[in-house]
């Protein structure tokens, strides 16, 4: 293939669909994405459990649109496969019904103004390689700037070959433990939908659930620290003047990380209610 095939080409592709029916599912936040995500490209691809698979992970992680290239298995599937690709795919039937068929890579690729192709192979070629990470970085700035992006992956038993590879300006590589770094299909598709997921600011670094609660207001926190002191004044727990000081900084720092729920607080609150009051002094008197 000449090397301006993928570049300076007319774009043509099929408007073969995957048409597996719909099922309910909250697809709308999803599809909010399908101008900015990173496109994913299957090529030739051989099994349609492992196309399934990689569009569940598409669908974890907001990546809605994937394309596939000449896969081994002819499309319109026949019952028993499309069956076997829709139960491997869990519920992502909105990415499956939506993809379209491709008869190359060059027109999978001819509308989009960056493409990348994950690969351990390189072979022979001189390209920039990236990490997933490094990579999704370049793709949230091409799309911040409104550019259209892809990426390759190739058939499970071969991987891409020279002809696929022209079409990338750049290589994605997964480290991985060099005596055992093959990844299935899915799997390098979910690696790299996770780092968009993160790049893209969709990932909270952390997530602290109150469940039917809420998180208590400093105001509240504050409150349960000032009845501590009160409560420890009145028992002589501070056996010295000096002390003092020190042990409630200590005391409201604990505290101030704890991020308590506004049930939590009320819970404390009882509890110094039954040690103070008098069935608990009762009790400590014996």
């Amino acid at each position: 293939m000449p090397l301006n095939t993928c570049f300076n080409m007319s774009f043509r592709h099929s408007n073969t669909t995957l048409n597996l029916g719909s099922r309910s599912f909250p697809v709308l936040r999803v599809l909010m994405k399908m101008n900015s995500a990173p496109i994913i490209i299957l090529v030739r691809p051989q099994l349609v459990e492992n196309i399934g698979a990689a569009t569940r992970a598409m669908m974890n992680c907001n990546l809605p649109e994937m394309r596939l290239v000449s896969p081994r298995d002819p499309w319109p599937l026949n019952s028993p496969q499309k069956e076997r690709l829709k139960a491997a795919a869990s519920g992502a039937d909105a990415i499956l019904d939506s993809a379209k068929v491709f008869e190359s890579t060059a027109e999978a690729v001819g509308d989009l103004h960056a493409v990348y192709a994950s690969t351990a192979r390189l072979r022979d070629m001189v390209k920039e390689t990236l990490t997933p990470r490094a990579a999704m970085g370049e793709i949230a700035a091409h799309a911040a700037q409104g550019g259209k992006t892809g990426i390759l992956f190739g058939p499970e038993r071969t991987g891409l070959i020279n002809e696929d590879l022209i079409c990338a300006g750049k290589i994605i590589h997964i480290p991985a433990n060099p005596e055992f770094a093959s990844f299935n299909l899915a799997q390098s598709v979910l690696v790299m939908a996770y780092e968009w997921l993160t790049a893209n600011g969709e990932a909270p670094v952390e997530i602290l659930d109150y469940g039917k609660s809420r998180p208590a207001t400093r105001e509240e926190v504050f409150n349960l620290l000032d009845r501590f002191e009160r409560e420890l004044d009145e028992t002589g727990f501070f056996t010295t003047i000096e002390m003092k000081p020190a042990m409630m900084q200590n005391m409201r720092n604990a505290l101030m990380r704890a991020h308590f729920s506004e049930q939590e607080v009320r819970t404390w609150h009882g509890i110094l209610t039954s040690l103070t009051g008098p069935h608990g002094r009762r009790k400590a008197n014996g």
